[in-house]
């Protein structure tokens, strides 16, 4: 019984102590999605519904710095309503190595930022649409908690405008956005994708 008991105690331990450095070093991968303004209401004056959903992929070019593309696709309706936002561009994170700002030895904190080509298009019964598309672009910073070595839950506060053509110039919001990152090292997710193709 005593045995089962030291074993538990440095499972514990273990899982406790994960390092969340080792997830971001040279030659990684990391893939995921964030997703931000989920939400809905349901009143007599109306309902709304709203989501926005950013997958991406990115590779660890150097230790703490990851780039790689993504895609954002947003829809606000509702109240005679509807926003549609699209973009496709690339990412670049940038990991903090400060002992003396980290929460938990399971987090990371990063800045994010963003640039690509984006659309926000409004329709509305009661007044003109309009729309904006050009360029894209977006930063701010992020916390990542990794709930396992190779899984983190992410928090990412940012800036996002549009500056382009259309009817309306300029488009811009704040988001908080609430996802998750899978990060694989380089061999590992070789042998993921051998594996998938024998399965198949």
């Amino acid at each position: 019984m005593k045995k089962i008991g030291y074993l538990a105690v440095a499972l514990a331990g273990m899982f406790l102590s994960i390092n969340a450095n080792a997830q971001t070093q040279k030659g990684n991968i990391l893939v995921g999605a964030n997703l931000a303004n989920i939400g809905g209401t349901f009143q007599d004056g109306g309902s709304t519904f709203s989501l926005n959903l950013t997958p991406k992929a990115g590779w660890f070019i150097k230790d703490d710095i990851a780039i790689g593309p993504e895609v954002n696709l947003g829809l606000l309706t509702g109240n005679g309503s509807t926003r549609f936002n699209y973009g496709i561009g690339a990412f670049g994170r940038y990991y903090i190595k400060d002992k003396r700002i980290e929460l938990l030895n399971k987090t990371r904190w990063f800045l994010e930022a963003n640039a690509g080509f984006n659309g926000v298009n409004t329709k509305a019964s009661n007044v003109a649409s309009t729309n904006t598309n050009g360029l894209g672009l977006g930063f701010g910073p992020g916390l990542a908690y990794f709930i396992t070595p190779n899984i983190a839950l992410e928090a990412l506060l940012k800036y996002n405008l549009t500056v382009g053509f259309g009817s309306s110039v300029t488009a811009h919001n704040v988001g908080l956005n609430l996802g998750f990152q899978i990060y694989l090292p380089s061999a590992k997710a070789r042998q993921t994708i051998r594996e998938t193709k024998m399965a198949k």
